[in-house]
């Protein structure tokens, strides 16, 4: 970088980061913005809300740019980080909003992930806190959601990084010179996604709480339990359980040294027949024959969130307590898509020497 580029960043003197990470994406992100303010003189903190009192957090000092930078769950910050965004102080701060989602690559192209509601959200919230928004940057980080998809290959997680950390230091520079940057507004389209960014938030992520089991390769190393960041991992059974907490952040099953940590999807599929074909039938039979018919379709949807959450929540403590028999366990092993290794890839975030050029 030029002398006189060097000097020209001058726009603030100190920068506060909060992040939240589950498999390190976003951890990175808010590193590689805190090094090149560091790298131009400007003071920088960085906190991890999943380490501190997120019910009493400290007032931002006031000039002080304040940048926010979490995953994106189910179209939306996840809970962790819209509550945090509502606990937070009011003040006159500029802000910075950023965002790790779910990257992919074809070739060379990078295809873009979805941000859904998470910049709108989070921007009327500090709006009505009184600070204002400087800049938004959402970045394609590799997605961690073996769940849903297949682990990418090395190949691919390396470019990601390279490409990303160049695309976040210019994006810090632009923005610690005072400029405004709002590019990713023309995505617009993902206004579209509000109505599953809310299914999610008041039923999805309950159920995906409860897709995740220990297989019998556990040694009961209590790690997953030690490093969740929502505390959302107990002990039944002398095997780990997952609490409606969980974010599905990926932290215990990229983590697990034993990789025990599996997704049930064959139980899943089990689950979603017997509630869509069975629960939800009888349901509607016996409230239409002794209350009323619901016709009305918001009252449906919360009918079917509440009646879908309970469901599970029987259901998984049901297979909880099967895994103790081992030719059950060995059936939700060997119907669980994570358990194949052209599948279950496990990811953790790089560290910069393992991706530099």
């Amino acid at each position: 970088m030029e002398v006189a580029e060097i000097n020209s960043i001058k726009a603030y003197k100190k920068i506060i980061i909060y992040y939240f990470s589950g498999t390190g994406n976003a951890k990175n992100v808010a590193l590689w913005f805190s090094q090149v303010a560091s790298e131009n003189g400007i003071e920088s903190q960085i906190h991890n809300i999943a380490q501190i009192d997120r019910r009493s957090i400290d007032q931002p000092e006031p000039g002080a740019l304040i940048v926010f930078v979490s995953p994106i769950h189910g179209f939306n910050y996840p809970p962790i980080m819209l509550n945090f965004l509502l606990h937070f102080p009011k003040g006159k701060n500029k802000v910075v909003l950023m965002n790790t989602r779910a990257g992919m690559l074809i070739g060379k192209f990078i295809t873009p992930g979805l941000t859904g509601i998470a910049f709108y959200l989070a921007a009327l919230i500090l709006f009505i806190k009184g600070f204002s928004i400087k800049a938004i940057l959402p970045v394609d980080m590799p997605s961690n959601w073996i769940s849903l998809h297949p682990g990418l290959n090395k190949r691919t997680v390396i470019y990601l990084h390279q490409r990303n950390k160049v695309r976040v230091e210019t994006f810090a520079r632009k923005v610690l010179n005072g400029k405004w940057h709002f590019k990713a507004l023309i995505e617009a389209y993902d206004l579209l996604l509000a109505p599953i960014a809310l299914g999610y938030y008041v039923a999805g992520r309950f159920i995906l709480a409860k897709t995740f089991y220990a297989s019998s390769d556990c040694n009961n190393c209590d790690l997953c339990i030690k490093v969740c960041p929502v505390k959302a991992i107990v002990k039944i059974d002398d095997r780990p359980y997952w609490t409606f907490n969980c974010e599905s952040c990926m932290k215990c099953m990229s983590n697990c040294p034993k990789k025990a940590i599996e997704t049930g999807h064959g139980y899943v599929a089990a689950f979603v027949f017997l509630f869509s074909t069975i629960i939800l039938v009888a349901f509607y039979k016996l409230f239409d024959l002794y209350f009323f018919p619901i016709e009305n379709s918001i009252i449906r949807m919360a009918a079917e969130s509440a009646l879908s959450i309970g469901f599970i929540a029987i259901w998984y403590r049901l297979i909880h307590w099967l895994l103790g028999f081992k030719s059950f366990e060995r059936i939700i092993v060997y119907t669980s898509l994570t358990k194949y290794k052209w599948w279950g890839r496990r990811y953790k975030a790089l560290k910069e020497q393992e991706f530099r050029n």
